[in-house]
């Protein structure tokens, strides 16, 4: 298995390279106040994609870490919960209530 995905990664860094060298002319990138910027297709495409990938992580990120503050405080409190209530031998033999 561990070959199969390194044969994949071997070809897809063929295909993007053979991509790279096709897209290989250079492109003018015209900015305001008349800035140029001359490059190759393939780097601009590449700043685009890596640029557009920062902004995804960046506006994702304050969501992870709300998400991550809630599950810790809820672990905490379903330890301080369990650690609280005390099961009995008869409590535990019992069918559950709601399901009468």
């Amino acid at each position: 298995m561990r070959y199969l995905f390194w044969l994949i990664k071997f070809l897809l860094f063929v295909v993007l390279f053979g991509f790279a060298m096709h897209n290989a002319e250079p492109v003018t990138l015209n900015f305001f106040l008349g800035y140029v910027w001359q490059a190759p297709l393939a780097l601009l495409l590449l700043i685009a994609f890596v640029l557009g990938t920062v902004f995804g992580i960046l506006a994702v990120l304050g969501k992870v870490v709300r998400l991550r503050r809630e599950l810790v405080s809820l672990r905490k409190e379903v330890r301080t919960r369990a650690a609280s209530e005390v099961v009995t031998v008869d409590a535990a033999l019992q069918p559950p209530r709601d399901a009468l």
